[in-house]
């Protein structure tokens, strides 16, 4: 248990140097276009926040369904795998609309850093296959 949540952790930090990196990208390009402001520089801090903090209690729901699992209750594993995700998804959707509606965050500065994840997963498993982590 007590590795699991290393594990969660370890990934959570992979996750949120990646979506900082890109998100710092995304900042030089709104730079270059001449559109970088308050507005923006905020979009880019929340969106990086909801991006690891959606992150986070996905894998924390996946490391204690795991546990569930090897405590031969996979149907509770699976239960909190379902109820979790539609719940995160509901949370983060409020918390986009709410931020968006409010007018002080560039709507795709916001949303950007939710879509850096995947491929910062990508890129991390990619170089850890030699390690075997």
């Amino acid at each position: 248990m007590l590795e699991s949540r290393k594990i969660v952790i370890r990934e959570t930090l992979y996750i949120l140097v990646g979506v900082l990196v890109l998100t710092a990208v995304m900042f030089c390009v709104y730079a270059l276009l001449g559109l970088f402001d308050l507005s923006v520089l905020l979009g880019g801090i929340v969106g990086i926040v909801l991006a690891c903090g959606n992150f986070f209690f996905m894998a924390v729901t996946a490391s204690m369904a795991a546990d569930k699992a090897e405590e031969q209750d996979v149907a509770g594993g699976t239960q909190i795998v379902r109820l979790s995700y539609p719940l995160r998804l509901l949370v983060l959707a409020g918390l986009l609309l709410v931020c968006g509606l409010s007018g002080f965050f560039d709507p795709i500065a916001l949303v950007l850093p939710l879509a850096f994840v995947r491929p910062v997963l990508m890129l991390s498993a990619f170089f850890r296959k030699g390690d075997g982590k």
